[in-house]
C-alpha cells in the first residue's frame, strides 16, 4: 500500500508541460479572428438585406392607414442603427494586423469585446422595444382584419419570444462570446509575451 501511495504521489507530482510555439498559437489565434469577422460580416450582411426588404416594402406597397409606414419607418431605423453599430465594431478588428501592430489590435480587441457586451446589455432593449413598437404599428392595420382570439395569440406569442430572446438567449450568446473573446485576448497577450521572450 505504501509503494502504491509513493507511486500515486509521484504521479500527481509529474506535470506534463505541453509546449506549443509562438507561430502555431498565432495561427490558431488567426483562424479564429478570422472566424469572428466572418460571422460579423454575415451578420452585417443579413442586416443590410433585412433593411433593403423592409425598406422596399415601405416605398413601393400601398398601405390604407399611416400606422403601417410609421411602423417600417421604426423598424428600417432601428435596423439602420444596430447595422452601423456592427459595421463600426467590425472595423475594430477587420483593419490592423497583430503582426504589424500588436499593441493597437489588442486594445482593439478590448475594445470590440466592450462593445459587444454594452450592444448585448443595453442596446439590446433599445433594438427591441424599436422592433416591437414598430411591428405593434405595421400590424394595427392587418390586425383589424383578423378575430379577437388569433390576435391575442400574435400578441401573445411575440410578447413571449421577446421576453425568451432578451432572457434565455442573449444571457448565453453574451456568455459564449465573452468567454470567446476572453481566451482570444489571453492568447494573443501570451503571443505577445513569447515574442518579447525571444527578442
Amino acid at each position: 500500500m505504501q509503494e502504491f501511495d509513493h507511486i500515486q504521489s509521484l504521479w500527481q507530482s509529474h506535470s506534463v508541460e505541453v509546449k506549443i510555439s509562438a507561430d502555431e498559437m498565432l495561427e490558431q489565434a488567426k483562424k479564429e479572428v478570422s472566424s469572428i469577422k466572418t460571422k460579423s460580416r454575415l451578420n452585417i450582411f443579413g442586416m443590410v438585406l433585412s433593411l433593403a426588404a423592409i425598406a422596399g416594402l415601405l416605398f413601393f406597397a400601398e398601405f390604407t392607414s399611416w400606422t403601417t409606414p410609421a411602423g417600417l419607418s421604426i423598424i428600417v431605423l432601428a435596423v439602420a442603427v444596430s447595422t452601423f453599430i456592427l459595421y463600426k465594431d467590425y472595423k475594430l478588428i477587420a483593419n490592423n494586423d497583430f503582426t504589424e501592430h500588436p499593441n493597437a489590435f489588442l486594445s482593439n480587441l478590448k475594445t470590440y469585446q466592450l462593445n459587444k457586451l454594452l450592444i448585448y446589455n443595453k442596446l439590446y432593449w433599445f433594438y427591441a422595444i424599436a422592433i416591437s413598437l414598430g411591428f405593434i404599428f405595421y400590424f394595427y392595420e392587418m390586425l383589424n382584419h383578423l378575430t379577437l382570439l388569433v390576435q391575442v395569440g400574435i400578441v401573445a406569442f411575440t410578447i413571449f419570444w421577446m421576453v425568451f430572446c432578451g432572457t434565455i438567449l442573449r444571457r448565453a450568446y453574451i456568455k459564449r462570446e465573452k468567454e470567446r473573446i476572453d481566451l482570444l485576448i489571453e492568447k494573443f497577450e501570451r503571443i505577445s509575451q513569447q515574442f518579447k521572450d525571444t527578442q
